[in-house]
């Protein structure tokens, strides 16, 4: 098929077949467009377009093929009817509380090709653009959810109303993968300009899908004008009979003008570029590709924006970052809300009270996360009363600046900081049913504290341990009764990292599992079962990719060659900006009881040690940027005599990562691969685009090699693909 193109630069969509995607898409729930005539004053009438695909707001309006095309005939017919001068504008709204979730995905992973994947972004452009084009004004209620495409159509109008009430307003395709891409990406930086075009694109979308409320909307100019939930239909007819018939004028301050297209939209794209490639690295192909249609919506028609965004919706929807952001999303989405292996919930055991051994950093995060989430009373402890008191004041700091930014409200701060205390004497966890450790990552200090706190807590108390490396069970060794132990592992922030890897010893009983997982929910983090084995499985897959890391440094490998051999990864971070976040010293521990469990295949590093004792691997500047190697860290990693490559190193490591989780897998650490690349994606940061690791171990052919096979079954990867299936076609 070959595109006719119009007068304006744009494609003439009549002309475009779509029937491939009908095809498709042929169980789509589709969202019907069902029409009615609002008499206005003046014998004017309003045509009222209502988005409804008949099922409760469980299901909410998506737009798919069918839906899109019984718009589109709505729309004509609504044209026709206003060149016979039936009507003198058209509305449109959703059912109550949702305009649109956006387009219908259900399939897309489906599409076979670039081409059909095309069609899919030109008929969104075919249904949509005709609110543009009906001959009378054309207006939008956004009376609720309205995501994606659903804010698109709201874009593609001539005005719009909002809904006081909303509750989340967004663009969020650069998240999944894609751009917005049926209108989005031309036709806001042109309503609202550039710098606030640019938060609702990329910046939002990549602050875990950030949205906006109806006031948002109308502070960035997106809508028009803003009324009461109670009589938002009532009150947007009557405002658009104003417009109508004149009595109301619309003025938009924040419609981009000449000085701001020739002075600050190019500065604020690089800007954004930049800020894209400190934070998210360059793998990560959707965020640039808004960026480049932004930067391009500065000049030319709408018709060329359209079709602008036609390619680059095909490069993506048919590229391999689409179906592995939407496999990444459906895990966090679907799976971390059922846990593989939970026990029944109506096993877990009431907690009344919280107790916490230690009072350092990391224990006073989590007692401020268990009396925030829990509402319970929470006693710490720690060797002596000062460094009690010092972790009681850090949490009453803590619960004020939360009353500061207006995330509680003076009451709840005064009852929050009443339930924390703290004490030296054991005794005051007589009554606490649940007690975690957080002491220095050492097994016999890890025993004998709880051997000490067993004496003093009641036989139905929990026991749980924060430990990054050690073997649960060996902590428990003293225990009398070790069925109430489990392993409770946090991601340092506490309160922003969410995940948390639930450990399941030999001896932890159902109750005790049951009680951890239940928790984990109330404490709002998502929770994975994992075997009692070195690392789990977080700690167990970075130690393979920073232990080769060290070794390849060890080996003679400048630093900077490292980094730039593993940057395909997209971490949000090199190895050595990750081991200085963790700690030099925990890093390295964390590597020794990788060899010493397993010294066939994990490397240990007397140069880490050195480095840990030096304190730095890095140059920073005032702002804490990276600006180099640290002179003394270069000096203690000079000798090394075989240097490897960059291509080496990142063999090395694709095929470690790929025989490492295959026998983590063989042994049950986790019962699926999906298991292992939530962990990785929620708590190390892997990059949503990439899938997480599993995924990309297939694409780039490192499990082929390993194991004669592949962790998903078809690969998780697109029709168009943007990586070779073997990378030893690069090498």
């Amino acid at each position: 098929m070959t595109d006719n193109t119009t007068a304006t630069g744009g494609t003439d969509y009549t002309a475009v077949d779509f029937s491939p995607l009908v095809e498709l898409f042929g169980d789509e729930v589709v969202t019907h467009s069902l029409v009615r005539d609002i008499p206005l004053s003046d014998g004017r009438t309003l045509a009222l377009l209502t988005l409804d695909n008949g099922r409760d707001h469980t299901r909410p309006n998506t737009l798919g093929p069918l839906t899109l095309l019984e718009l589109s005939t709505a729309l004509d017919d609504l044209n026709a009817r206003a060149g016979r001068g039936e009507i003198h504008g058209v509305a449109v709204t959703g059912k109550p509380f949702i305009l649109a979730a956006g387009a219908d995905l259900s399939k897309v992973t489906e599409i076979p090709s670039r081409h059909v994947g095309k069609l899919l972004a030109q008929l969104g452009h075919h249904a949509l653009g005709k609110l543009g084009t009906l001959g009378v004004p054309s207006f939008v209620f956004i009376n609720g959810l309205a995501l994606g495409g659903g804010l698109e159509i709201a874009l593609n109008a001539d005005y719009r109303t909002v809904d006081a009430t909303v509750p989340a307003i967004a663009l969020p395709e650069v998240f999944l993968g894609l751009i917005p891409g049926w209108g989005g990406s031309y036709l806001l930086p042109n309503l609202v300009g550039i710098e606030n075009a640019l938060k609702v694109i990329v910046e939002n979308p990549l602050k875990n899908n950030r949205t906006l409320t109806g006031a948002d909307a109308l502070d960035l100019g997106i809508a028009d004008t803003m009324f009461r939930s109670v009589s938002f239909l009532e009150d947007s007819i009557r405002w658009a009979d104003g417009v109508l018939a004149g009595t109301i004028t619309v003025n938009r301050p924040q419609l981009p003008g000449k000085i701001e297209r020739l002075v600050k939209w190019d500065a604020a794209i690089g800007i954004a570029r930049k800020t894209l490639q400190n934070r998210i690295g360059t793998i990560a192909t959707s965020p640039y590709a808004a960026l480049d249609l932004v930067k391009a919506a500065k000049s030319g028609t709408r018709d060329e924006g359209f079709t602008r965004e036609d390619d680059a919706l095909a490069d993506l929807i048919s590229g391999d970052q689409l179906p592995a952001s939407i496999y990444a999303f459906n895990l966090v989405q679907k799976r971390a809300k059922r846990p593989a292996g939970a026990p029944d919930k109506a096993l877990a055991r009431p907690i009344t009270k919280v107790g916490v051994i230690g009072a350092g950093l990391m224990a006073s995060q989590f007692a401020l996360l268990f009396v925030r989430r829990l509402k319970v009373p929470v006693v710490i402890t720690d060797l002596d009363q000062a460094r009690v008191d010092k972790g009681v004041a850090y949490i009453h700091g803590e619960i004020a600046t939360l009353q500061a930014k207006g995330r509680i409200n003076p009451d709840e701060a005064n009852r929050l900081r009443a339930l924390v205390t703290g004490t030296t004497d054991k005794a005051d966890f007589s009554d606490a049913d649940w007690v975690i450790e957080a002491v220095f990552e050492e097994l016999g200090v890890k025993q004998d504290v709880f051997a000490e706190i067993e004496k003093h807590i009641s036989p139905t108390a929990i026991l749980a341990t924060n430990t990054s490396s050690l073997l649960v069970e060996q902590i428990g060794a003293k225990l009398s009764h070790p069925e109430r132990l489990v392993g409770f592992h946090f991601f340092n922030p506490v309160a922003v990292m969410p995940l948390i890897e639930v450990v399941n010893t030999p001896a932890t009983d159902e109750a005790t599992l049951s009680t951890a997982m239940v928790i984990a929910e109330k404490l709002k983090k998502n929770a994975v079962i994992t075997r009692d084995t070195p690392g789990f499985v977080v700690n167990r897959v970075l130690a393979k990719l920073l232990g080769e890391a060290m070794h390849a440094v060890d080996t003679g490998t400048p630093f900077e060659v490292v980094n730039g051999a593993l940057a395909p990864f997209g971490l949000p971070m090199t190895p050595f900006e990750l081991l200085e976040l963790v700690g030099l010293k925990v890093g390295a521990h964390v590597l020794d009881t990788h060899h010493s469990a397993f010294p066939d295949r994990f490397f240990d590093s007397t140069n880490l040690h050195k480095l840990a004792e030096h304190g730095k691997i890095l140059e920073r500047n005032s702002k804490g940027q990276v600006t180099g190697f640290d002179k003394g860290a270069l000096k203690i990693v000079a000798g090394g005599s075989a240097p490897m490559t960059a291509e080496q190193i990142l063999r090395r490591v694709e095929d470690g990562l790929a025989d490492e989780i295959k026998r983590m897998l063989d042994d049950d650490v986790v019962h699926a691969p999906e298991d292992i690349d939530l962990c990785m994606l929620l708590g190390a940061g892997w990059p949503f685009q990439m899938g997480g690791v599993t995924p990309y171990l297939d694409r780039v052919g490192a499990s082929e090699r390993v194991f004669g096979g592949t962790f998903h079954t078809p690969m998780v990867r697109g029709v168009g693909a943007d990586v070779p299936a073997d990378r030893s076609a690069l090498h």
